[in-house]
């Protein structure tokens, strides 16, 4: 027997055990000869197995019987899987495969279900699992036994990590495990408290460094700092190389290199999710990782004593499923779940001192990490370490060389590599299709990073065959795995051909895994979890066995948000990514030949993916959503999806708060390739990799881009660098808050000139030095189009701060220049020069329009709060002087102290500041303001210096330079033109001199004033807030003259008394200038104002809106009265009798104003009686003045005291004013006592002391006392009282008993005209009084007077006697239709005629027939009945005394009645009452079938012998009723007119209405409009009309008639002869109709009023009827609106225009200038015109002017006809010749702020203008003071409409204040008409 018999006799179990010794001999011998082969198998099957050789049996033979003996001992599974490896992977005979496969590698040889586990039988190869330090007893070691164990448990760690982290033995062959090479990522810390390098982004590991001396990854560590962090967070996505990183350390530290930890634990969470038991620390370190062979409490001990040498590692935060709390809490030797340690660790309640290391994917993290844990993003690799990487991986030059060609000319094969994992698949596929294709090539196949994993799977496939079923197979285990958050495989999850193929290609991994029983079992995992993700996804679209729904619910977009902490794993984060990406029409080959199936079903599958991208893309997303579907899209490549993806992606596109990496940006970029319009990215607060700019690079859709995080460094500014120069759209740059230095400044620096189209540029809150912030600046004369750089909060010196206004005033596009403290900022405003002319070399000979532009610029400078000293100020206006003309220059907050503010004031004449200078709290001092006043003595352009010491302000303001005024005068030229005489004499420009709070006394005065005295042009004064006191303020009225005339002195808050006020009056006669004294005593508020208050009256104050040079006395010769106001101050007698000498001396008109909280009766009575020795007294007020109940009388005796009171008028006892006319005439006076509680003991003295005025016109005494028995007392004394015009007596307590006693007055008073009277809530009560000479006539009004039926004939009683009495109304007083026929009956006024009018509901209500019964019981005749039953009104008018008629002639009318019904008594009644009615009104009435009404109206009519007028107007009538009515009016002989305008009728009642017509030869007035008159109608109409030959008013608006009726409608008219009204509008008759009226219209020879409106009227009618109506000379009427007349009839008008014209309308006609021109000169001149309407017409430039006037012109409407400033001005001139206008209507045009002052100026002049309508214009704030000033002259106008003009609401309301008939609101406020009138 040879040896091998022997042997295989000997070590054959298995054999002898299967009966197959030949198979087992062979298998044995094969594997001899593949030692390294067999021990890779053997570390992926028994990855916890050591194989030392030491232990091995020496004979090869003897070693594979050993391994193979532990192979199977893992159990069937294990064996199986190995079976089928043997036969995928070595040279297996066919003959030999069938056996080993069928007789070992089936899956019912041995029976399932079997579990893997460590046999006895290898228990001398494995470390024996210790029974925890809990279980063993105590032993007590002596400090050698104890550091002895420590140490050979501290090697035997770093034994056990060599092994299990080492790089293990080489594989060969393109596998996805095969050893590859390691090249350092990239580092970033996120917090302060980083080791060694304190910048942010410090960038980690040298990617040229060498595997064995990567010393690097000490610096994750920060060992120098003992009270530093100790617990440090690796962030990074997934395939960032986190595991390879911890394993690296791990390693590392085996090797000695980590030299100063002393033990290192390696944990993975994805292992430690499967112990759900309670641990304590000990058997977490001992029973899961390495326990010490001996003495475990010794080497615990040890180890908790040397904490800061022990370095704890736990992989894959992210995959942890049992939650923590912070609040967990932990003893030393406490239990609980594995995270529970992690976090006590963490917190440092277990093994305090220890470090820890935890790696995660980002996301929201556990609350069980310190806040204070160091975070460490980890990037991946930047193009220098891919490039290092594919040199490592291809070690041979020749493929080196073709690699890194391929690489460097694919952009996107670089995005891929960025990604380490990536990386490695890139490589390895590049290694089997570089041997294939062409250079150039082979980046091209891998486009996507699912067909990167594809095109692996295809390199790992052998040539020409695809392993469907094993890469299925692997697919639907990793599915199942992703579905329940599995992500480790037992071996029995796997069928063993499946292992195989996995184990074969390094697919899957192998390790030792602990259990809950504490056993140790072999598990299996994916080589990294996107591989998981890619087999899965491989599974969802290839595998038959998955519907469509299945495969579409796994698209979604995962939200990064999510705590992943939960008791479920979501691991499919690529998922959704890889089947975008099989969504990918390349891909359909692929799957058609893994899926078996044809194209068509795998097209379906890919079509649904594709459809929920769409979905996803349409909708509203936020940032991380929209990276992750660019991801997906991208990896669809389809170009339709990419571009519905980005034109939905929003025009502000933020991403906030989330790691983005190159890749994120590169897949965005992609998308935004397919996008149209700019997009703006704004990244804030997002940890971002170093190198991502890169991926921006030629991306022209993005317009903004900006960065707003710390951990953008100087890596991320070289990035950014190269990628915005190919920007080419980019127009607004922001880097904020970052960590650049100056190496990144410098790298930005050069790439910024390169970016020509750039507009702003943010580079605040990075905390850059001196040498950056200018290096940034100087770049500023190189970007051609930027309008604003801001370098905020960066530090920078003084010096630094001059050299930027250098810069600013070299740089010929700055134009402002903004520093505060750390605020940065350039504004700059581009110049038209392209780039390509900038980027050339200057040009000496510079052109105009540069030399121009350059001479234009003006520059703002504000330096606030810089430090600048007084040889800084000397320095800067060095700089100034040679830069361009300066906007403003703010100082303020700077250290100039008072020599600094002299040298810039005097130098401001020289710097041409245009608008301030800000010298504010520069430390100036009480003595320093002198010679700040002395050195602007030579400064012209001064316009305001405000001062205030303790507000620590000083600001100078200047005015524009005429030369420099151009673009604000051409906008406001016209203000000069409105300047009155006085104005233009005054200085151009008037200067305002504040010096308010700065502690003055009366010693410092002569001194200030000489240095004003020289100043010039001084205008307005201002000493408020100092200490001048009575004798300052006397001392200052002595030195006023030598001021010049000023507009105003204001000296508020000085501590003045009352003789000082007394002082200051004298001014006002001693100074033309002093105008107004306002004096507030109490409050301190003192000011003398000049003659012109100008809009400060108005606006309270300077305004922006408001023109500076808008002051006005006002637009003509009005002179300007003079005011003494003097408010909170207690007037006694002896004070008022010194007041009023000294306004003796004042010159005239003078207004006074006096207001104090009370007024003695002695104080009134002193200052009434100085009245006569102040003729120039236009106006006193006493307001608000509190008033004794006496003074009343006082008042009331003033008409006798001073002749020239006009008007008396005192409210509530607190406001008396009274009004003083020039002269001593003897126009009507008015006297009010409002709210003063007059009673009736008041009135007889009242009546006595008002009885001596013989004018009086008016007299008020509402809301008082009187009741009625003051009134009553009132009418007793009422004929003493010589009123000539009305009393009010409203809210005076007046009951109906009131009425009475007025009703049985007036027979006594003949001068009433008419009384009116309110017991409503209103409480109106008014008589009127006529003059002398006129006839007494009386009109009585009662409203809701609750007259009962018991008061009836009382009120018919008075109405009885009260002869004069013609008209009575009563309005809702409470009689119904009883009391009502009860009321006419008792009515027997002697003789005269009397009006009653009856307003209350039940008129609508009570029906016609009853309103006639009512009227039939009055007993005079009725001459008029007028019914409305929607305004609720019966008017009748009675004849007294009632006059019988001839009984013949009554019989003769009952016999054509027909009497026989239950009517017949009402119509005899009616007949015999009415027989004289001549007027029967009946309107808004309804008559139906159900009512009687039409046949009493029948029979009515039938009686009416008078009757000359019928109105039945927009009502209802039945067909039924109409018959009646029809047959009622042929009777009806004398009618002379009829309307039934407005009236529904049907077509057949229309046809009876016809008929009824015929024969009416005397009607001289026909309305019929808005009936429906057809053919027959028509016809019968034009019959009737042939034959009414006086008819001299014909009404048919609306009527339908067209140009077929209009033409018979002609012909029937030219019987007409005294026609003098024809309305024919909205008819359509057209050009036809046109002609035929035009042929006959000048046969009517008394036509006056024509109105064709609406009727679609073009040229050739236009035409013809303007020749028409030349002849037609009495014409006064003409409307033609709302036709295509056009200019052409607009000149034929003008040429033939009627001489009576007093009405034209041509509302939108079509008319342009050229007819409108032509109108204007005709009209011009013509003395009868009233009205013209030329609206919605495009005039332009063509609005009419008027040079000879229109006398008589009332109204004129030119709205919405374009009419502009230009046009405006010829127009406002020509209405000034309109002396009667009335009303205005300009809306709707383009009128400016040019206009209103026109009109402005022209509306003192228009006596007679109510209205004017400027709505919907362009008027702005100051147009609409002008018109409030143009008001404030005494024009009568009761409204001017301003809505919808650009005038901000604030201004709007104060102006609306100021004048209230501005009116700014949208619905129209129609001026109300006094009472009375």
């Amino acid at each position: 027997m040879n040896q091998e018999t022997r042997a295989g006799s000997s070590w054959d179990p298995i054999g002898l055990q299967l009966g197959t010794r030949n198979l087992w001999s062979w298998l044995m011998r094969l594997l001899s000869t593949q030692p390294e082969w067999l021990s890779t198998k053997m570390k992926f099957f028994l990855p916890n197995v050591e194989l030392d050789s030491r232990d091995e049996p020496p004979n090869p033979e003897q070693r594979v019987v050993s391994q193979l003996q532990m192979l199977h001992a893992q159990g069937q599974a294990t064996w199986k899987s190995f079976i089928h490896c043997v036969c995928m992977e070595l040279e297996v005979p066919l003959d030999l495969e069938v056996p080993l496969l069928s007789t070992w590698g089936q899956e019912d040889e041995l029976g399932t279900g079997e579990k893997p586990r460590l046999g006895p039988q290898l228990q001398h190869g494995l470390k024996r699992p210790h029974q925890g330090c809990g279980s063993s007893p105590r032993r007590k070691h002596c400090r050698k036994q104890q550091l002895e164990l420590t140490r050979k448990y501290l090697q035997l760690l770093r034994t056990s990590a060599q092994r299990h982290c080492g790089d293990g033995v080489p594989k060969p062959g393109p596998t996805f495990g095969a050893h590859q090479p390691y090249v350092p990522p990239i580092l970033q810390w996120s917090r302060a408290t980083a080791p060694l390098d304190p910048r942010e982004g410090a960038v980690l590991g040298d990617p040229k460094t060498e595997d064995s001396t990567d010393v690097s990854l000490q610096d994750l560590f920060n060992f120098k700092a003992p009270k530093g962090p100790r617990v440090t967070v690796l962030l990074g996505k997934a395939g960032m190389g986190k595991s390879t990183l911890a394993r690296r350390l791990c390693q590392k530290w085996a090797e000695g290199q980590l030299d100063h930890f002393q033990a290192l634990f390696l944990f993975e969470f994805r292992q430690l999710n499967l112990i759900t038991r309670f641990l304590t620390l000990p058997q977490l370190l001992f029973d899961l990782y390495l326990s010490p062979e001996a003495g475990p409490e010794a080497v615990f001990q040890y180890l908790k004593e040397n904490a800061n040498r022990v370095l704890l590692i736990f992989d894959g935060l992210d995959e942890a499923i049992y939650p923590c709390s912070s609040k967990d809490t932990l003893g030393p030797n406490g239990s609980g779940p594995a995270l529970t340690l992690f976090s006590a660790l963490c917190r440092g309640t277990l093994l305090p001192g220890c470090w820890v290391m935890v790696t995660s994917r980002p996301g929201k993290l556990p609350a069980c990490l310190p806040t204070e844990a160091a975070m460490v993003h980890m990037w991946g690799f930047d193009g220098l370490r891919v490039e290092e990487y594919v040199s490592r991986f291809f070690s041979e030059q020749p493929a080196q060389e073709v690699a890194l060609a391929e690489l460097q000319g694919n952009g996107h094969l670089q995005s891929l590599c960025a990604v380490p994992a990536l990386c490695q698949v890139t490589c390895l596929c590049l290694r089997h299709l570089l041997s294939g294709n062409a250079p150039g090539q082979s980046g091209a196949l891998l486009p996507t990073v699912t067909q990167l994993y594809m095109q692996m799977v295809l390199t790992l496939s052998p040539p020409g065959s695809l392993p469907a079923k094993s890469l299925l197979g692997l697919g639907e285990v990793a599915l199942r795995g992703l579905e329940v958050g599995k992500v480790i495989f037992s071996a029995g999850d796997f069928p063993p051909a499946i292992m195989a193929f996995g184990a074969t290609h390094s697919l899957l991994t192998s390790f030792c895994i602990h259990t809950d029983s504490g056993h140790r079992e072999i598990g299996y995992a994916f080589a990294h979890l996107t591989l998981q993700e890619f087999f899965a996804a491989l599974h969802l679209m290839a595998s038959p066995s998955v519907d469509k729904d299945i495969l579409t619910s796994h698209v979604t977009l995962n939200s990064h948000w999510v705590l992943r902490t939960r008791t479920r794993l979501n691991l499919s984060d690529h998922l959704p990514t890889f089947l975008a990406g099989l969504a990918s029409p390349t891909c359909r080959p692929f799957l058609r030949h893994l899926a078996q199936r044809n194209e068509a079903w795998v097209g379906a599958r890919q079509a649904a993916v594709l459809q929920v991208l769409r979905k996803l893309a349409s909708r509203k997303l936020t940032g991380p959503k929209v990276v992750e579907l660019c991801h997906y899209v991208a990896e669809t490549q389809e170009s339709e999806l990419a571009s519905l993806t980005a034109q939905s992606l929003p025009y502000q596109l933020p991403f906030h708060n989330f790691p983005l990496t190159y890749r994120d940006l590169s897949a965005l970029t992609s998308i935004l390739e397919h996008r149209e319009d700019p997009i703006h990215l704004d990244f804030e607060g997002c940890p971002l990799e170093p190198h991502c700019p890169e991926a921006l690079a030629g991306c022209g859709q993005v317009e903004t881009l900006s960065f707003k995080s710390r951990k953008c460094g100087d890596a991320f500014a070289e990035a950014l660098s190269r990628s915005l120069p190919t920007m080419g759209n980019l127009k607004t740059l922001g880097l904020t808050g970052s960590k650049i230095t100056a190496q990144g400044v410098s790298l930005l620096v050069q790439a910024l000139p390169l970016c020509l189209q750039l507009e702003e540029v943010r580079f605040q809150d990075n905390q850059l030095k001196d040498r950056e912030v200018l290096s940034i600046a100087e770049v500023l004369p190189r970007l051609p189009r930027l309008r604003k750089l801001d370098l905020s909060r960066s530090s920078f010196s003084t010096s630094t701060v001059l050299s930027l206004v250098k810069v600013a005033v070299l740089c010929p596009t700055v134009r402002v220049l903004q520093v505060r403290e750390t605020e940065l900022i350039f504004l700059l405003s581009p110049l038209e020069d392209t780039a390509a002319e900038l980027q050339r070399a200057p040009d000496p000979q510079e052109t105009d329009g540069q030399r121009k532009e350059a001479e234009d610029r003006r520059l703002t400078l504000r330096l606030q709060k810089c430090q600048l000293r007084v040889h800084n100020a000397e320095a800067l206006i060095a700089l100034l002087l040679e830069g361009p003309p300066l906007e403003e220059v703010d100082l303020s907050g700077n250290q100039l102290e008072d020599e600094g503010c002299r040298l810039l004031a005097e130098a401001a004449s020289r710097l041409h500041i245009a608008r301030k200078l800000d010298l504010s709290d520069s430390g100036l001092s009480v003595d320093g303001v002198s010679c700040v006043l002395s050195a602007l003595r030579t400064c012209q352009a001064l316009e305001t210096l405000h001062i205030s010491l303790l507000h620590r302000t000083a600001v100078l303001t200047f005015t524009r330079e005429l030369e420099e005024q151009r673009g604000t005068q051409e906008r406001a030229a016209f203000l000069d033109n409105l300047m009155s005489p006085l104005s233009r004499e005054l200085p151009p420009s008037s200067r305002r001199i504040r010096l308010t709070h700065c502690g003055f006394q009366t010693k410092h005065l002569e001194q200030l004033c000489r240095a004003l005295g020289g100043s010039g042009h001084l205008g307005h004064l201002d000493f408020s807030g100092n200490s001048l006191g009575d004798e300052g303020v006397t001392l200052l009225a002595q030195l006023l003259p030598g001021l010049g005339p000023l507009q105003s002195l204001n000296l508020s808050e000085n501590g003045v008394s009352l003789s000082a006020v007394c002082c200051l009056s004298q001014c006002m006669s001693a100074l033309q200038w002093a105008a107004h004294l306002d004096v507030s005593l109490e409050s301190q508020q003192i000011l003398l104002q000049g003659g012109k208050r100008g809009r400060d009256g108005w606006m309270g104050g300077s305004s922006p809106e408001f023109p500076a040079k808008a002051h006005f006395s006002g637009f003509g010769q009005r002179s300007n009265p003079r005011s003494f106001c003097l408010k909170e101050c207690q007037l006694e007698p002896l004070s008022l009798t010194s007041l009023c000498a000294t306004l003796e001396q004042c010159p005239g008109p003078l207004e006074v104003q006096l207001s104090c909280e009370t007024l003695s009766d002695q104080s009134l009575d002193t200052l009434l009686q100085c009245l006569p020795r102040l003729p120039q007294l236009r106006l006193l007020q006493l307001s608000p003045t509190g008033l004794s109940p006496r003074s009343p009388l006082l008042l009331a005796d003033v008409f006798s005291l001073c002749p020239r009171v006009q008007k008396v008028d005192l409210r509530s006892l607190t406001h008396a004013t009274l009004h003083f006319r020039p002269s001593e005439d003897k126009e009507g006076v008015s006297c009010g006592f409002r709210s003063c509680s007059l009673s009736l003991e008041h009135v007889e003295p009242l009546c006595c002391l008002l009885s001596k005025c013989d004018n009086l016109s008016q007299l008020h005494l509402a809301e008082n006392l009187l009741g009625d028995d003051g009134l009553r007392c009132l009418l007793e004394h009422l004929p003493q009282v010589p009123i000539s015009g009305s009393l009010d007596l409203s809210l005076n307590g007046i009951s109906r008993e009131g009425v009475w006693q007025l009703l049985e007055t007036l027979p006594s008073r003949p001068r009433v005209r008419e009384a009116s009277v309110n017991l409503g809530s209103a409480q109106d009560f008014w008589i009127h009084f006529s003059k002398r000479g006129e006839t007494p006539q009386t009109t009585l009004r009662l409203s809701e007077c609750s007259f009962g039926p018991e008061h009836v004939p009382r009120l018919a009683t008075s109405l009885s006697q009260a002869l004069q009495l013609t008209e009575i109304t009563l309005t809702r007083c409470g009689l119904g239709l009883e009391q009502l026929a009860l009321l006419l009956s008792l009515t027997r006024p002697p003789a005269g005629r009397l009006c009653l009018r009856v307003e209350e509901p039940w008129v609508g209500r009570a029906g016609v027939p009853a309103l006639l019964e009512a009227c039939a019981q009055a007993s005079g005749n009725v001459t008029e009945i007028s019914i409305s039953e929607t305004q609720q009104r019966l008017c009748v008018q009675l004849d007294f005394p009632r006059q019988e008629e001839n009984p013949e002639a009554v019989a003769f009318r009952l016999a054509h009645c027909d009497l026989g019904t239950h009517r017949s008594l009402l119509v005899t009644r009616l007949m015999e009452t009415c027989a004289r009615l001549r007027l029967l009104s009946l309107s808004q009435v309804n008559l139906p079938d159900t009512s009687d009404a039409g046949c009493l109206l029948q029979r009515l009519l039938l009686a009416l012998s008078e009757l000359r007028s019928f109105r039945l107007t927009s009502s209802c009538v039945s067909p039924e009723s109409l018959v009646h009515l029809a047959a009622g009016l042929v009777h009806c002989h004398h009618l002379e007119e009829l309307d039934f305008s407005n009236t529904w009728l049907s077509e057949e009642g229309t046809r009876t209405l016809m008929g009824a017509l015929q024969g009416k030869c005397r009607l001289r007035r026909l309305d019929l409009s808005q009936l429906l008159l057809g053919g027959s109608t028509l016809a019968m109409l034009t019959q009737g009309l042939s034959h009414m030959t006086l008819l001299q008013s014909l009404r048919l608006s609306g009527n339908s008639i067209g140009d077929v009726g209009c033409c018979h409608l002609s012909e029937a008219l030219r019987t007409a002869a005294s026609l003098e009204e024809l309305g024919l509008s909205h008819n359509a008759i057209g050009d036809a109709g046109a002609g035929h009226l035009a042929a006959i219209l000048p046969k009517l020879p008394e036509l006056r009023k024509i109105d064709l409106s609406a009727n679609g009227i073009g040229l050739a009618g236009g035409a013809q009827l303007a020749k028409s109506l030349a002849l037609c000379r009495k014409l006064e009427e003409l409307g033609l609106g709302f036709n295509a007349l056009g200019d052409p009839t607009a000149l034929g008008l003008a040429e033939g225009l009627p001489q009576h014209l007093r009405v034209l309308h041509l509302p939108s006609s079509h008319l342009g200038p050229e007819g409108a021109l032509s109108l204007g000169r005709a009209l011009d001149g013509c003395p009868h015109v009233k009205e013209i309407s030329l609206a919605e017409n495009s005039l332009a430039k063509g609005v009419p002017h008027f040079c000879k006037g229109l006398p008589q012109l009332q109204r004129i409407d030119l709205a919405s006809c374009d009419i502009d400033n230009q046009a405006a001005k010829g127009l406002a001139a020509s209405f000034t010749l309109c002396p009667a206008l009335e009303e205005i209507l300009l809306s709707w045009n383009l009128l400016g702020d040019e206009a209103a002052a026109e009109l402005a100026q022209v509306l003192p002049r228009m006596g007679r203008l109510k209205r004017v309508d400027l709505e919907k214009n362009r008027i702005t704030a100051c147009g609409a003071w002008l018109l409030a000033e143009g008001l404030a002259q005494g024009s009568a106008i009761q409204v001017i409409r301003l809505w919808n003009n650009p005038i901000p609401p604030g201004v709007a309301q104060r102006l609306q204040s100021q004048e209230p008939r501005l009116d700014f609101a949208f619905f129209d406020k129609q001026p109300q008409t006094p009472r009375g009138t």
